[in-house]
């Protein structure tokens, strides 16, 4: 194994670089350092040669010129055991960098606050990367260090290997740095593709990138003959409680569906402040509620809009689960259950269920609803392209009553209860609630007065009274039908976005049943 004697070392956060490069020189590395770095090690009392002294090239042009040098790149690419490669560089007075230790201008924390155009540019590294690329090509010979979290790991093991990393460490290495390049020009890509005129004027870029990470091989896809696996957002937020987030504490190893359907859940529980419970199956929601009492309370209502369909189903919480709740979950069959956390208890009696699925996902906080910002994209792969939305965080605010009776305080509150549940049905979606608990759910139906009968009809097989619930629709009512189907099984008010050519006579149909309706003005298409 090739022994490391020279060292650059130019970084943008400098995080932990005074322990690594101490520890460096104490191994007898001779270090070239760049600016800050520089001026940084020898506060430190670590022994530097500025770039400068060795290149013989003053750091010129505002610092935009720094390493771009022969003496630099020469002694990066020269392969060793290439005898053409020692004469020259011999001949041309360049020495061997061993190892570089580069992380780049944080371009992407620049355009995440604003910015100008300039500002952007401006942090736009060029020699960063170039010195990385030039590391990552040649890793045979020389190890390139972009993570600081690797220190102490690199450290380690030159000090087990006489001074040296193996084959293998210098290759996974490099890795990390195609990777990271290949994120970091993705993200200049994506900034100035929506550059006009100066300024970022434009919603969509005229290119689109998105780095993922994997997170796990999968046994298998939706159906055995596909294979598949689940990657996560290098970038994402990890603090927020979502399935790419989650930690798996017990049960089968998930698979594709299961990660689906958790995912359609654990969206729909960050809809809700209160105490929730939503129960998932083939990513549609077959029953959720709310409850002021306790999470048993939730769980027992969700439960009851449909058991039937909840055998095998998901699980999502929104509170840490107890064993009060965690007993009476496990008399059923789950695939999974997800919560911001399980006690002792609730894990023992849960535990007992040896396939269960449990996965804790970071907390719940007040700020959780609407999480996902507006430059959060929402992605559908069709065969040879790619839609690319906003994300669906609009929420029912300026609602307008329509009809001549007002709803209640307490219909307002089931109507909004509702239209966040709908919000996460398969259009053509509709909605029965009454006292924050879902009565019955028409779901993915090709005509929306299928989808209020499918949900009358649900209702009844679970034993439940449409009576004196409220109706929500994900969007407007193409003629009276549903409003008079409504009326027939018992809805006192409805809640419907409004659009329609026909909405005088959907309007005039709630009038003459004695229904209060009101309009939100968005819809909530899911398809």
């Amino acid at each position: 194994m090739k022994k490391i004697r020279r060292a650059i070392i130019s970084v943008t956060d400098k995080g932990g670089i005074e322990t690594f490069a101490k520890e460096l020189s104490k191994l007898g590395i001779e270090i070239i350092s760049t600016g800050g770095t520089a001026e940084l090690l020898k506060k430190a009392g670590i022994p530097v040669i500025g770039i400068s002294n060795y290149t013989g090239f003053p750091e010129m042009l505002d610092g935009r010129l720094k390493t771009l040098h022969p003496k630099i790149h020469g002694g990066i690419l020269g392969q060793r055991e290439k005898a053409e490669h020692a004469k020259q560089m011999e001949d041309h007075g360049i020495l061997p960098i061993d190892m570089v230790v580069v992380n780049l201008y944080a371009f992407e924390d620049t355009i995440a606050k604003d910015c100008s155009l300039e500002d952007a540019i401006e942090n736009i590294d060029i020699g960063g990367p170039t010195m990385l690329r030039a590391a990552a090509k040649n890793h045979k010979d020389v190890a390139v260090v972009v993570d600081p979290s690797d220190y102490q790991k690199i450290l380690d093991e030159i000090k087990k290997n006489g001074g040296s990393l193996s084959p293998q460490t210098r290759f996974e290495l490099a890795k990390k740095v195609f990777q990271l390049t290949a994120r970091y020009d993705g993200a200049i890509s994506n900034y100035l593709g929506k550059v006009e005129d100066g300024a970022v004027k434009k919603n969509f870029s005229d290119t689109f990138f998105m780095q993922v990470e994997k997170v796990q091989d999968l046994r298998y896809g939706e159906n055995p003959h596909q294979q598949a696996a689940f990657y996560r957002e290098t970038l994402h937020d990890k603090k927020e409680p979502c399935i790419a987030n989650a930690k798996q504490l017990h049960g089968k190893e998930l698979s594709f569906n299961n990660i689906l359907d958790l995912n359609a859940a654990i969206e729909l529980a960050k809809e809700f402040h209160e105490t929730g419970c939503v129960i998932i199956k083939h990513n549609n929601p077959c029953g959720v509620a709310m409850s002021k009492k306790s999470l048993l309370d939730a769980y027992e209502k969700a439960l009851s809009c449909d058991k039937v369909s909840a055998f095998g189903g998901i699980i999502a919480l929104n509170r840490k689960v107890g064993a009060e709740a965690a007993k009476e979950m496990s008399l059923l069959f789950l695939e999974a259950i997800a919560a911001p956390g399980f006690d002792a208890d609730a894990l023992k009696i849960l535990r007992d269920k040896k396939n269960l699925r449990l996965l804790e996902i970071p907390e719940f906080k007040a700020h959780t609803v609407g999480w996902a910002l507006p430059t959060n994209y929402d992605l559908k792969k069709v065969n040879g392209g790619l839609l690319v939305q906003t994300a669906d965080i609009e929420c029912a605010q300026d609602l307008k009553t329509v009809t001549k009776l007002e709803p209640t305080d307490a219909q307002l509150e089931d109507l909004l209860f509702a239209w966040n549940v709908g919000k996460h049905v398969k259009s053509n979606a509709i909605i029965f609630a009454k006292n924050t608990q879902t009565i019955g759910i028409g779901a993915g139906q090709m005509s929306r007065i299928d989808s209020t009968r499918l949900g009358i009809m649900k209702a009844k097989d679970a034993g439940l009274d449409v009576q004196g619930t409220v109706m929500a629709s994900d969007a407007f009512f193409p003629f009276r039908d549903n409003v008079d189907k409504a009326a027939e099984a018992g809805v006192t008010a409805i809640i419907q976005p409004g659009g329609s050519v026909k909405d005088e006579e959907v309007i005039k149909a709630a009038d003459e049943h004695g229904i209060a309706m009101v309009f939100t003005g968005i819809r909530h298409f899911r398809h």
